[in-house]
């Protein structure tokens, strides 16, 4: 079964901690957005690990160079996942993903800027890492004619253990589960809804 992952893009621990509360009963996995940790560093990552030890952590960290050593920083705040980005070179990802051995936690590549999204997946995949999660950002969005459709096809086609991010709503959450995509990843849907805890809920019962 498909796992539920809430991004969380705010900048504070405190409202992190917050929403967290709320939807916890409903998630897999509680993810610490980039601006969130670049704002609050490491300690937002322990305090959310400390409050929901219950939960897999995801520091999406989005590392670029130096993967063993982000990595190790951030399994011993606390996290269980790490995001390296797909864009860098395989050495930075093996680098993490031994970390990641060490510490018996996982490594997610995060697709966002790759061109071919799917080679990358299948590429990276061989390297050890938990999954990748196939990304479109925020800015991409935000751009005319963008539609979370081309990440379903792409998990389709992937064959990989992968997630999806980018616009995963009520409206498209029964397609990214037929997808094959491991984990379902949520941000705005639900720390936009006017009711986060019902819009997790909601969310949980159609992947279920």
């Amino acid at each position: 079964m498909a796992k539920l992952q809430v991004a969380i893009d705010l900048l504070k621990t405190e409202d992190a901690l917050a929403l967290a509360a709320k939807v916890a009963p409903y998630v897999d996995i509680i993810e610490l957005g980039t601006p969130l940790i670049k704002s609050e560093g490491l300690a937002a990552i322990t305090a959310i690990k400390n409050a929901f030890p219950d939960k897999k952590v995801f520091a999406d960290f989005k590392t670029a160079d130096a993967g063993e050593l982000e990595a190790d920083m951030a399994f011993k705040a606390g996290a269980d996942y790490i995001t390296i980005l797909g864009s860098t070179g395989n050495s930075t990802i093996a680098g993490a993903v031994k970390a990641a051995k060490t510490h018996g936690k996982g490594v997610v590549v995060d697709t966002i800027g790759v061109a071919d999204r799917v080679k990358r997946a299948q590429e990276v995949t061989e390297l050890g890492v938990a999954f990748v999660e196939l990304h479109a950002g925020l800015d991409e969005q935000a751009e005319e004619g963008y539609s979370i459709q081309v990440l379903i096809d792409e998990a389709a086609r992937a064959g990989v253990p992968v997630s999806i991010a980018g616009g995963v709503n009520l409206d498209s959450i029964k397609a990214v589960k037929d997808s094959g995509a491991v984990v379902a990843v949520a941000g705005g849907a639900i720390y936009g809804a006017e009711d986060p805890a019902e819009a997790a809920k909601a969310l949980r019962a159609l992947l279920n």
